[in-house]
């Protein structure tokens, strides 16, 4: 008796919305480590439709896609925003391909958060602080910061700019220089990104599914990967209570002690809003 040992399938994960809110770094470090170990699964294309988000979960997640790559083929398909912390996740797969409509790039870093000085005073607000440390309220928001703290941020950003330069740099084999010259923050269409060297071709969807067959040998059996949705969320209940603006007061909350972010700056709304 003869066995035929079958080819393994391609894996599909979407990365639908904005980083560290609809796309939850735990959830997906999970499933990365799934489709990495899993011997079914020959290669995998990363759906990605992202403004980008967290700078910290996507330096995680990046990781984690490079890692899949280390075993078998990942292609990157950028369905129609592949904008910062979403391209800096795609560095880390073998190819990144992207629709003709798609948008790509925004490669910079932004720190974010609101100042509530003025309102405060109008309201009769005062605060009082006592701390140990002379910067441990630089990120307050009842006050601008002293020309010291600006420096320091900066500082922080820079950093983090040069960490998202050398991704991309590593990725797509450019020098720093070249890198540089595009990490303006600007946005390409797909046609201009891939003729600065920003991603490997253009295509559609089915595509991606044939580059992914073609690196790897697999065979065109399609099996997308999620990640588990919340107990109540599974039995058709939200998750919490609350009205509608929940989430916007939610987010406005988490942004009130600043971040640093790689996303594009027009979509801050969704990140207000957790993508939901």
């Amino acid at each position: 008796m003869f066995f035929f040992k079958r080819k393994a399938g391609i894996a599909v994960v979407e990365m639908h919305g904005t980083i560290g809110t609809a796309i939850r770094e735990p959830d997906y470090t999970r499933l990365f480590e799934r489709v990495r170990d899993n011997r079914k699964v020959g290669a995998l294309v990363l759906d990605i439709d992202s403004p980008g988000g967290s700078a910290t979960a996507s330096d995680i997640l990046y990781e984690n896609v490079r890692r899949v790559a280390e075993r078998k083929p990942v292609v990157a398909y950028v369905r129609g925003l592949g904008a910062s912390g979403g391209y800096y996740i795609a560095c880390g797969a073998s190819q990144i391909m992207a629709s003709r409509a798609a948008l790509v790039g925004s490669i910079g870093v932004i720190y974010l958060r609101p100042i509530l000085q003025q309102l405060f005073g109008k309201m009769g607000v005062e605060f009082s602080v006592f701390k140990g440390g002379r910067l441990k309220d630089m990120s307050a928001f009842w006050r601008m910061p002293t020309d010291e703290e600006a420096d320091k941020f900066q500082g922080l950003i820079s950093e983090m700019y040069d960490l998202f330069v050398s991704v991309v740099s590593e990725s797509r084999k450019l020098t720093d220089e070249q890198t540089r010259e595009l990490a303006t923050g600007e946005l390409y269409t797909a046609a201009q990104a891939r003729e600065l060297g920003l991603i490997d071709r253009t295509g559609g969807f089915d595509d991606a599914i044939a580059e992914a067959m073609r690196l790897s040998g697999a065979r065109r059996r399609i099996r997308h990967y999620h990640p588990k949705r919340p107990f109540m969320a599974r039995l058709g209940m939200p998750g919490r209570a609350g009205g509608s603006y929940l989430p916007a007061l939610e987010g406005l909350a988490g942004m009130m002690g600043g971040g640093v972010y790689f996303i594009e700056p027009g979509m801050m709304g969704n990140f207000l809003t957790r993508d939901r």
